[in-house]
């Protein structure tokens, strides 16, 4: 057969590569499929956009991850990390307050990453916008594979911690040898580089893992017809969303009186994955009914808009449990 194309792996392909291997490998996946009817939100949501200008407007991706998080807020376990060791049959489950969203981003040059927005669980609707300016903002300043291999380091040690040490061997050979070499900065160049405020180009802290997955899949194509069925939660992470885009179906409405009619609805398919070896379907259920209850009063983002946010630093435990799963 003719080879039209070849492409070595680069870090990014490195990442998502070893990233989704490993969840797949390892973590028993359940999913869900949530599709509210979002008719009503969208029409506030609409009305909170009336007077601002192009550049200023709150996304609807802005407002989703805002309700997710309230749902989290209702369901906290489902906002954990989780250790697991399989040779003895125990774990660790340590849920957070702070609600830190991994959301793999396209950035102003095309390319794909995953950032950590951290702390939405407080953020205002105009500080979450806000932050996620700033986010695209410091992406334009900041190198890529500079970036990005700044993670693979610090995983590789935290991998030779653990008493791995064939595995970095391995992991070392090939990031410095062969055709998936990575080329990243050295000498002058990367001292120039780090000149750079860390405050004006993202830096690990913006790429570590959060402590959920939000996929936002019908931003890439809002004209799509079907919806995300399965997707990969990144360990120690113990569950991820994917957001689908809003759609017009056929839906059975019940009036005051019990009589039904048949209406067309904007619904919104969301795919809820989590980790068997954590949660129970029965856990997702207080997420949903949180999520249900927000699209039936939707007049509540308004109030999130301008609302008073004190945002703090991530990584603050709640709860820690001890389990054993057989």
């Amino acid at each position: 057969m003719k080879i039209t194309r070849r492409e070595h792996f680069g870090i990014q392909r490195k990442m998502v590569s070893h990233m989704t291997t490993e969840s797949w490998r390892n973590i028993p996946h359940v999913t869900y499929m949530y599709e509210p009817d979002v008719t009503e939100l969208y029409k506030v949501y609409k009305k909170i956009n009336e007077d601002r200008q192009s550049d200023n407007k709150i996304t609807f991706n802005t407002v989703m991850l805002k309700i997710i998080s309230e749902g989290l807020k209702s369901a906290p376990i489902m906002n954990s990390h989780m250790e697991f060791n399989r040779k003895f049959v125990t774990g660790k489950i340590d849920s957070y307050e702070d609600i830190n969203i991994s959301m793999p981003t396209i950035l102003p040059n095309g390319e794909m990453m995953t950032i950590n927005l951290r702390n939405f669980g407080n953020r205002s609707l105009e500080d979450m916008s806000d932050y996620i300016r700033d986010v695209r903002s410091r992406a334009e300043k900041t190198n890529l594979t500079e970036a990005m291999y700044s993670v693979s380091l610090d995983n590789t040690l935290g991998t030779l911690k653990q008493g791995h040490f064939l595995r970095v061997l391995m992991k070392l050979y090939g990031a410095n040898f062969g055709h998936c070499k990575i080329n990243h900065l050295k000498g002058q160049a990367k001292k120039d580089y780090e000149a750079i405020p860390e405050t004006e180009r993202l830096t690990i802290k913006d790429l570590e893992p959060g402590t959920v997955v939000v996929s936002n899949i019908g931003s890439t194509y809002l004209s799509q017809s079907g919806a995300v069925s399965l997707l990969e939660i990144v360990p120690p992470m113990v569950s991820a969303f994917g957001i689908g885009a809003i759609q017009d179906r056929p839906v059975v409405i019940k009036k005051d009186d019990g009589s039904k009619n048949i209406d067309i609805r904007s619904i919104l398919p969301i795919c809820i994955a989590f980790d068997h070896r954590v949660l129970d379907f029965g856990d997702i259920v207080p997420f949903m009914k949180k999520l249900d209850s927000i699209f039936a009063n939707p007049s509540i983002i308004e109030q999130w808009v301008d609302m008073d946010s004190a945002p703090a630093e991530s990584g603050r435990k709640t709860t820690s449990y001890g389990v054993v799963r057989g």
